[in-house]
């Protein structure tokens, strides 16, 4: 059986040699496990804008705190800002604006990059003189790297301490990632960052800048294995929606992180026209292929990053370059997607609650042996006038005619209201039945579907 290196080595091989990469440290995340990886998976590597999801975290634990709300101006919280106003009567800036790209302030990547490392007294100056906006606050998505150094400025003024203290204290520390930190690796082990010159990657003249004012953005240095562990903790608030064993940050406030809050639009790569919002620290996408797909890409001088995970799923893709903005997240796409058409993303699918059990097994039931009294209870009142119940007899005894009766092999759901069936008829044909319950709080069926795969399973 092809194995994951198999499938996700040549795709790595490529982007290094397309993008003139010297380093690529990968790894595919299966389950919380890092099931298979390239490079030395502790290397540390900067990961820039990847560092925004941290820093939305550390602002949902002061929120869930009761220290901070992050929906009122933030003049209230840090005065010096109060003259940071968005055009044509703009509301209050608020931090959701600036986490979710909302604030209008205008994109700043270049400028951004070249600044992380700005003193307290720059940034006092550069509020005092009005930064630019590009539209309306709360409009519409603009990617503003500034608005995270105002997102610090708020922290430390209720706190008396830098955002990157609350990151360490609250989810580094709890969560093992002893490998990530805000200033550069003071031991061997991490990646130079290099430019592309002439066709080819020279190490970069420039030293990595420090931390900052505008260090939220984008100032963390991580590894793939700390990055596995992070990104399998975020989505373990969608996998695992009942538990209560958490760690650091609510499920509520992760899932909340995962949530749409700003439209970017349909983007368009590799093939795949996908619409994306963003979040808080991190983007959606609605994958053709893959279903929902949460991601967040990190681009500084000499560094490109990115991690992306099948929302639910328990599964990541992981990619650091060190070479100016390498589009890693070309390659982590890439990666889920042959994955995908290989069949090595396992499915992680949803035990269907009692009552949406109960309602599935009666209905392959009826299917089975069609008494005009059994639907009683069973059916919505939509369903006859929907199509006959007539119709629907006559369908379920052709089904039992040209196969035999149907013999469940797992009812599995995605939602609350939702099942799938995945069954088996006497003469091995596979039959795939779907149903939804109405919105009432007897478990009735408002529609199902019965298909039977004319190939024996």
């Amino acid at each position: 059986m092809t194995d994951i290196a198999e499938v996700v080595g040549p795709l790595v091989a490529d982007a290094a040699t397309a993008h003139h990469c010297p380093e690529i440290s990968w790894g595919v995340v299966i389950d919380g496990a890092i099931a298979a990886h390239g490079g030395s998976p502790n290397r540390v590597f900067r990961i820039a804008s990847m560092t925004k999801s941290f820093t939305c975290a550390a602002v949902l634990v002061l929120r869930d705190e009761g220290l901070l709300s992050i929906d009122v101006p933030v003049s209230e919280y840090a005065p010096e800002l109060a003259g940071i106003c968005g055009p044509l009567r703009s509301p209050p800036i608020t931090l959701r604006h600036l986490m979710s790209m909302t604030s209008g302030l205008a994109t700043d990547d270049p400028w951004a990059d070249r600044h992380l490392d700005m003193t307290p007294d720059e940034f006092d100056r550069l509020c005092a003189a009005g930064p630019r906006f590009a539209h309306r606050t709360g409009a519409r998505f603009e990617y503003s790297n500034l608005g995270f150094g105002m997102i610090g400025r708020v922290v430390e003024r209720v706190t008396g301490q830098r955002v990157r203290h609350h990151v360490t204290e609250r989810l580094l520390e709890p969560l093992g990632l002893t490998r990530t930190t805000w200033d550069c690796p003071d031991h061997d082990d991490w990646a130079r960052p290099h430019v592309v010159r002439d066709g080819g990657a020279v190490v970069d003249p420039v030293p990595p800048l420090g931390d900052g004012e505008i260090a939220p953005m984008g100032g963390l240095w991580s590894t793939v294995t700390d990055l596995a562990a992070w990104t399998t903790w975020l989505d373990d608030a969608i996998a695992r929606p009942d538990a209560d064993d958490w760690t650091a940050l609510a499920p509520t406030s992760r899932r909340e992180m995962q949530a749409p809050h700003a439209a970017v639009g349909i983007r368009e790569g590799f093939g795949r026209h996908r619409p994306t919002d963003y979040c808080l620290g991190v983007n959606v996408r609605d994958d053709p292929t893959l279903g929902t797909v949460v991601a967040h890409s990190g681009g500084l001088p000499g560094y490109g990053s990115n991690m992306r995970w099948i929302a639910g799923r328990g599964v990541a893709a992981i990619a650091l370059g060190n070479v100016t903005y390498a589009p890693m997240s070309e390659l982590t796409t890439r990666m889920l997607v042959a994955l995908h058409e290989a069949g090595l993303i396992p499915g992680r699918p949803r035990m269907a609650p009692d009552d949406v059990d109960r309602s599935a097994r009666r209905l392959v039931d009826l299917l089975n042996s069609w008494d005009d009294t059994a639907p009683n209870g069973l059916f919505a009142d939509n369903v006859a006038l929907d199509l006959d119940l007539q119709r629907r007899a006559h369908a379920a005894r052709e089904l039992n005619a040209a196969h035999g009766h149907i013999h469940i092999d797992s009812i599995t759901c995605t939602g609350a209201a939702d099942a799938s069936i995945t069954a088996h008829a006497d003469d091995g044909t596979e039959v795939r039945i779907s149903l939804r319950l109405a919105p009432l709080p007897d478990s009735l069926i408002q529609e199902y579907e019965v298909t039977a795969v004319e190939e024996p399973a």
